[in-house]
């Protein structure tokens, strides 16, 4: 059995094609989505019935609760909101609804995956540090756990104390604690633009995080052409 593990696909059609590709000739056999399947990019609609005919395990992001919703988005950045908005213009009452139905963290096996904290998923922390992680660490009942939102690739181990070390491959140890954050399907903030995703073997208790190329031209294009703000599609070839 090994998983491939990934989010933060905001409606990247080429960036979430090429990652699934990726996984399969790697011998994936189970797919995990770590939520923000929408926002941003220009396919939301072809990124949620891809990842919904899979039913896979599924979390929900904060731009998943909002494309579900009609609240206000005073409180996102101008560039969000835009995208927000465009995206439920997008996307019909049942994809919506099944959204909505998705849940903050979920246990999978035996590892734990959110998007963003496990302390209070539903609040949409960001773990970038050690201290951050330690919270988090509280409230996790597993050996590993997996998260998001951030787009940031990075890992954290709980032994006597919270460190943080690389991001290139782990193999799990007794008695330690993991907190992994996958990166970015479709648009990475790392100053790297290839997409970014986990691929974890139980039987060898490894967790490798891959970067794959993406047609991101093709991205980019969809964007212009949606009529969406220029810099989302600028950003994509930046990593940030």
């Amino acid at each position: 059995m090994r998983y491939a593990i990934f989010g933060d696909i905001h409606a990247n059609l080429e960036a979430l094609q090429a990652v699934l590709e990726d996984a399969r000739k790697n011998g994936a056999t189970d797919f995990i989505c770590l939520g923000d399947i929408v926002g941003y990019n220009a396919d939301p609609v072809a990124c949620l019935e891809i990842i919904r005919e899979m039913k896979c395990p599924v979390v929900k992001g904060n731009h998943d609760e909002q494309a579900a919703e009609e609240t206000d988005l005073a409180y996102f950045n101008p560039l969000a909101a835009r995208a927000i908005q465009w995206t439920r213009d997008q996307l019909n009452d049942e994809q919506k609804a099944w959204l909505r139905a998705l849940k903050f963290n979920r246990l999978v096996r035996n590892f734990t995956i959110v998007h963003a904290t496990l302390d209070s998923p539903e609040s949409w922390g960001y773990i970038i540090s050690d201290l951050d992680a330690s919270a988090s660490f509280s409230y996790q009942h597993t050996q590993v756990c997996f998260y998001g939102h951030t787009h940031v690739p990075r890992a954290f181990v709980r032994d006597v104390r919270v460190t943080e070390v690389s991001p290139t491959e782990v193999t799990l140890e007794p008695g330690k604690k993991y907190f992994f954050n996958a990166g970015s399907v479709g648009q990475p903030r790392d100053l790297l633009w290839r997409a970014s995703y986990i691929l974890y073997t139980p039987a060898t208790q490894t967790v490798e995080w891959r970067r794959i190329d993406y047609d991101i031209a093709t991205a980019q294009k969809k964007i212009l052409d949606a009529r969406l703000p220029e810099r989302l599609a600028s950003r994509l070839s930046e990593g940030r």
